[in-house]
């Protein structure tokens, strides 16, 4: 058995640029929950604490993608051989549960509100919000150059997106309050947020997870990949073959090549190499070339043999 790892060390780092945008967006995010939270207790609006806690745990998941982002550039070490790429699809999964607890939160104060509505300052209540628009807008678009490339970035700019959404509704709910004088619409509102932040967060979740589970990353087809792989020149079989996320922003892929012919030598790897960098935007790739002698019996370790 001939045998070749080919490693490719030429990373995307999609996030390297973020640091400021992070810092930007968490102190605006952060002085407007203060003013937010305050208004609300002032006014005894629902609508504006949940909004308030709905932004203080994003400013706890901006400190989290932003630490995920950092950690990230580690270089790798004896015992961490890929580095801390990890981290940030553990922010990204960290991102989501933050937001789905928030979202428990919201809703039962707000059910509860229903049956004793308090009075509601409507005109207080829109201004504060309008602030929330004007804020939350500004932080989502410090991250949307990056929005494409990486989900926790993705994450960040969703969250503020939202968020200028849900402020936008809150304005609208004071509006409603003022011109009808009917109190239930805060817990209302409350209700329509939850609902927003759920849509917003369930792709995060269901994305961060399958990352977590070493899934084959959205945007790679694995059956392509396969095919790539088996229609290149004196490759009989394909086996053992894995695609992986590295990071948020990379992926790796192992494959045993069975190629009856012999070592096909190293351009012939390091133009695969280049291909699947291209073609499939698979970063780090290990191929094992064999002569076929003894692979069936290894062939159980391939979940698409």
């Amino acid at each position: 058995m001939a045998g070749h790892h080919e490693h490719d060390h030429h990373h995307a780092h999609g996030p390297a640029g973020f640091g400021r945008a992070f810092a930007i967006g968490t102190a605006l995010n952060l002085g407007f929950v203060l003013l937010e939270g305050t208004a609300g207790f002032l006014t005894d609006s629902v609508a504006l604490l949940a909004d308030a806690g709905h932004n203080l745990s994003d400013v706890l998941g901006l400190l989290v993608a932003w630490a995920g982002v950092e950690l990230a550039k580690r270089p790798a070490s004896k015992r961490f051989t890929y580095g801390l790429r990890g981290s940030s699809i553990l922010a990204a999964l960290t991102n989501s549960v933050l937001l789905l607890v928030a979202v428990g939160a919201i809703a039962w104060e707000a059910i509860g509100r229903f049956s004793d509505p308090p009075a509601i300052a409507g005109g207080t209540v829109m201004i504060v919000a309008g602030l929330g628009i004007v804020v939350n807008l500004s932080t989502a678009l410090l991250f949307a150059r990056g929005r494409k490339s990486d989900i926790n970035i993705r994450g960040a700019y969703l969250h503020m997106a939202a968020d200028a959404a849900v402020s936008a509704g809150v304005v609208i709910g004071g509006g409603l309050i003022l011109l009808t004088g009917s109190e239930w619409v805060d817990p209302a509102v409350s209700l329509v947020i939850v609902a927003v932040i759920l849509w917003s967060t369930w792709g995060l979740a269901r994305e961060s997870l399958t990352m977590v589970l070493q899934a084959v990353p959205e945007g790679i087809d694995a059956d392509a990949v396969r095919n790539t792989l088996a229609n290149l020149p004196g490759v009989a079989r394909v086996h053992d073959l894995h695609i992986w996320p590295m990071s948020t922003t990379e992926a790796a892929l192992t494959a045993h090549l069975v190629m009856p012919d012999g070592h096909p030598g190293d351009a012939f790897l390091i133009d695969l190499q280049h291909r699947l960098a291209h073609d499939f935007r698979i970063d780090h790739t290990t191929v094992q070339i064999e002569l076929g002698e003894g692979a069936e019996c290894r062939m159980h370790g391939d979940a698409h043999g």
